[in-house]
């Protein structure tokens, strides 16, 4: 199978290409040329499979330049027992006979993001192998505050590769933050950005597209990938836990074979929700993909009107990791529904960057709204939720999968869908005790990594071994930069 470019569908090149290259040069996503297709027959071996079986056999639909022998290897190291806590990587979890939630915290650094970061470095090693890459690879990422942990976590120490981390000063919560800095791995930086995520992602994906910045760069010995969600090698293991889910309600009894379940996704970057997508495209049994924003709603509005506009307040929320308002992975989504037509969506995102706004046509309005359903979730409503479901489900959640939860609700009561529907859970509550003290009724005795103790003792619900771990670790890296001087900490970086 071929990738292309969402800026250039006549560009053709290998999965392991795309991999190692992360964006395209033209500024675009690569994707791939067809989406595979699965059926009931595809579904019904994956039931008795373990989650690393299941993820090879996915994976190798998509990535025929790798061997199902390679694809085995590289699940087995990135979900085998070392890294995650939960023998089910992926948990359903029931809350009741139409509402589950799918867990997917249960790795290393307790965020979704270790779905695929555990993954992609394995991807893209084996990618510079088959590609004959002599140079190392530098991997730039922006975070809003899990992605970054994850991606170094993933690819800390692994040969011929280095990685930097933009954060927004001040953005992400006191342990995300404590989870960066203190970060080891002798290949490995951390830089925050005084501005939001918008700023950092903005200016990662300036210096992807500066040929002088390459070329200087390849002069070192160096070349660019990505580990954010702008690469394929991201997104495609994220596919498979909306199948695997799919596979889980079906083996236990939830859901008959071929019965429709919705998905609702707190998202910002639209990757997540892109997946879940992906897997609908590829023959999933999906009904309605539910997209849930906090207060930075910007996703909301563009799927009720076709608009997108980040011309809007930005908001610090208790859902660092949503506060998000230029969505990079919405641009695979619109090529898609465009018919793999590359004009409008280069139009639209020359519009994007010149005015923050576009419109979609008529036509991609209407298959944006009968596919999706987009809803918004406020700071008090937030911590209502997290309340309610600790109080009527002993069920603890954090801020984020409190989003998704709420949206949920407002979507069953605007449409009466009594559809099945999984809510997706993107970190562990830890990572957030603050607004999760606050909103179970306890007072937060002080701040970060101590108020992991309070709330285990106020709950009585295990932390993550990882999270506890954090108390007491040296911070290695307090280095920030201005936005517009991205530039020069890469260079210095890569000295």
């Amino acid at each position: 199978m071929k990738y292309y470019s969402t800026r250039d569908n006549q560009l053709r090149i290998s999965a392991a290409e795309a991999i190692k290259m992360g964006l395209s040069r033209d500024g675009g996503l690569l994707t791939p040329c067809e989406i595979p297709q699965i059926d009931e027959a595809f579904l019904k071996k994956l039931l008795p499979m373990r989650y690393q079986d299941r993820a090879a056999a996915v994976m190798g639909l998509y990535l025929e330049d790798y061997s199902l022998q390679e694809l085995t290897a590289f699940a087995e190291n990135a979900y085998g027992p070392d890294k995650y806590d939960s023998p089910a990587v992926a948990p359903v979890r029931t809350v009741d006979g139409r509402t589950h939630c799918l867990e997917l915290w249960h790795g290393p650094t307790s965020a979704f993001k270790d779905m695929a970061l555990q993954m992609l470095p394995q991807l893209l090693s084996a990618a510079l192998r088959k590609t004959g890459e002599e140079k190392t690879v530098c991997i730039l990422v922006a975070t809003s505050g899990d992605t970054g942990k994850a991606a170094m976590e993933g690819f800390a120490d692994v040969p011929q590769t280095k990685i930097l981390v933009f954060y927004p000063k001040d953005g992400v919560s006191a342990i995300q933050e404590l989870q960066m800095v203190t970060q080891a791995g002798d290949n490995v930086g951390v830089c925050a950005v005084v501005g939001n995520f918008d700023d950092a992602q903005t200016g990662v994906k300036r210096i992807f597209s500066d040929a002088a910045m390459r070329e200087t760069l390849e002069g070192r010995g160096y070349f660019l990938s990505s580990a954010n969600s702008i690469n394929w090698g991201r997104i495609l293991p994220q596919v498979i836990y909306y199948i695997s889910a799919y596979c889980d309600l079906v083996r236990d009894g939830k859901l008959a074979m071929g019965d429709k379940v919705n998905f609702c996704v707190p998202t910002g970057n639209f990757g997540d929700i892109l997946a879940a997508y992906y897997a609908q495209r590829m023959g999933l049994p999906v009904g309605r993909l539910i997209c849930a924003s906090n207060c930075n709603d910007v996703l909301t509005d563009f799927l009720r009107t076709g608009v997108y506009d980040r011309n809007r307040p930005f908001h610090n929320t208790m859902s660092p990791s949503m506060d998000i308002l230029i969505s990079s992975n919405l641009e695979r989504l619109l090529f898609d529904l465009s018919g793999q037509d590359d004009a409008p969506v280069k139009e639209y995102m020359v519009q994007l960057a010149q005015s923050g706004r576009y419109e979609v046509s008529g036509a991609v309005r209407e298959k944006l709204q009968s596919l999706f359903w987009g809803g918004f979730c406020g700071e008090e409503d937030t911590a209502a939720t997290i309340a309610r479901y600790y109080r009527d489900h002993h069920y603890l959640i954090d801020t984020h999968t409190a989003v998704a939860a709420q949206v949920m609700d407002q979507y069953r009561r605007a449409t009466g869908d009594e559809t099945v529907t999984v809510f997706v859970s993107t970190a562990s509550p830890y990572k957030f005790c603050n607004h999760v003290l606050s909103a179970i009724g306890e007072t937060p005795e002080s701040r970060g990594v101590e108020l992991i103790g309070q709330l285990q003792s106020a709950t009585g619900v295990p932390a993550p071994s990882r999270l506890a771990e954090l108390k007491g670790k040296e911070r290695r890296f307090d280095r920030f930069t201005e936005k517009d001087g991205m530039d020069g900490v890469v260079l210095s970086f890569l000295s």
